[in-house]
This record gives structure tokens, C-alpha cells and sequence, in this order.
């Protein structure tokens, strides 16, 4: 079996698409089947974006209605910073991932990937005042990179968007108060890896919480060191590349089924 079975499906470029949409076309299908796999979905909803290079502002998301199994490269949407389909779809498009993703997109340019997930553990840890913790080994990776932003309600107002985007900040994590868990990555893979790791650190703490007795608290010298260390991990964009298919690979995606 071949370690990398996207290579050869990114490599292949069908009529209409350019080279560089099709390539994230791949990518960002595989995500949802890798989501899939690690069974981050919620029915139809949520969504993962991924921005394309272009001269109008767009990017590729996943059609409402689908589940995450029946995404591919050729049925997922690009749409403007409007929300609105750039390509004739027979599929709509969820205006709550409008609003959140547009907003993201069109502020921070190294958010070219944006990941938001309603898991039970992620769900748990965004109701708790204190947030995410960094006393585990996978919280203490996300040290000084997590940022907050209260519940206003289902986002589909696009007068939050502003606001969403002053909360992140500088950051490539965002607790959504009450709501769930939102990554920003500068690709498929990297958006990955910081989401796994936060992940982790969400289920970690859900069941630390669980058990008597007071936790173990790291120094915040401690902390500092192993976000440094984690982000240094070399090589980085292999690492990330492989941590995501190895998940792929295990949920059996065959490049006919993913492409579409």
C-alpha cells in the first residue's frame, strides 16, 4: 500500500479546474474524510475551508446537506468572501460557515486553512470558565496561541464577523465560548495537526476533570518550552503530511472515491 495516496490524485488535473484549485480540491476533501474517520463531525453541519489563490478572494467549501463521507474534490463549493457560489452547484451553502469562514479568510492572510469542530470533549472544555488547560502534554503545545471569543448566539449574523476576527487576534487557536473549537492553519496539513493536538488536549482535560484529587499545574517556564519545542519539530511540513494520511489511509479512501 502506498504511504501517500494523494500524490498521485493531487498530481491529476481535470477540465475545468486550475492546477493549484484542483490540488486543494484533493486536500480538502481528504479532510473531511479524515474528520470523518475521527468521527469530528455533526451531522450535516460545521465546516473546513481552505482558501484559493486567485485574483477575487474565494475559497472551497464543504455543499450543506452532505455528510462528511460524501464529500469530494469535484462537489465541493467555491464561493466568494460573500458567501456566494463563484461555480453553477446544485448543493447551498451553510450561511453559519459563511460567516465565521469568510471572516477569517479575508483578515488573516496566513489563515488559508480554517477548521471548526463541535466534538463532545472540545464542546465540554468551551463551557468551563477556565477554558482551555495547559497541564497536559498536549495543552502545554497550544501555550500562548489559544484565544476566546463569547457566544453570541448560531453565527449567522455577519456583523460578528468583525468581532470573531478581533478575538483571534494573532492567535491560531479559538475557543468559541459555549460552541466548540475553531483552527487556523497555513495549509490542510498544518490546520491538522494544531486541531488533533487540540483535540487531545480537550479530551485530556475532560477526563482529568473527571477524577478526584486536584491536578498537577506545569510552570509557565515549563509550558513556553514545550509549545517552542513542538513548533520546532522537525521536518515540519513532512511531519504534518504524514500525520494526516496515516488517518487517511485508515479510512480507507481510494482516489475515485475522493475525487468524485
Amino acid at each position: 500500500m502506498p504511504t501517500d495516496i494523494l500524490s498521485e490524485l493531487e498530481a491529476a488535473c481535470p477540465p475545468p479546474w486550475p492546477r493549484d484549485e484542483w490540488r486543494l480540491r484533493v486536500q480538502l476533501a481528504a479532510c473531511y474524510r479524515v474528520f470523518d474517520q475521527l468521527g469530528w463531525t455533526e451531522l450535516v453541519f460545521n465546516h473546513i475551508t481552505v482558501r484559493v489563490p486567485g485574483e477575487q478572494p474565494a475559497y472551497l467549501i464543504n455543499p450543506f446537506g452532505l455528510n462528511y463521507a460524501e464529500v469530494t474534490a469535484r462537489n465541493l463549493i467555491l464561493v466568494g468572501l460573500d458567501g456566494r457560489p463563484l461555480a453553477p452547484t446544485e448543493h447551498p451553502v451553510n450561511r453559519a460557515g459563511f460567516v465565521i469562514h469568510s471572516a477569517l479568510h479575508g483578515a488573516r492572510a496566513d489563515a488559508h486553512c480554517v477548521m471548526h469542530t463541535h466534538t463532545t470533549a472540545g464542546m465540554a472544555v468551551a463551557c468551563k470558565a477556565g477554558g482551555l488547560g495547559h497541564d497536559d502534554f498536549y495543552g502545554a503545545e497550544l501555550f500562548g496561541d489559544v484565544a476566546y471569543h463569547a457566544f453570541e448566539g448560531i453565527t449567522v449574523h455577519e456583523d460578528e464577523g468583525p468581532r470573531l476576527v478581533a478575538s483571534l487576534g494573532d492567535k491560531h487557536v479559538l475557543v468559541l465560548r459555549n460552541h466548540g473549537m475553531l483552527v487556523v492553519g497555513s495549509d490542510v496539513f498544518n490546520a491538522f495537526r494544531w486541531m488533533w493536538t487540540l483535540q487531545r488536549a480537550c479530551e485530556v482535560q475532560v477526563a482529568a476533570a473527571a477524577l478526584p484529587g486536584p491536578d498537577l499545574a506545569l510552570a509557565d517556564p515549563v509550558r513556553e518550552a514545550c509549545a517552542r519545542d513542538a513548533r520546532a519539530f522537525e521536518p515540519r511540513g513532512q511531519l504534518e503530511r504524514m500525520l494526516f494520511l496515516s488517518v487517511l489511509r485508515r479510512a480507507g479512501a481510494t482516489a475515485a472515491s475522493l475525487a468524485g
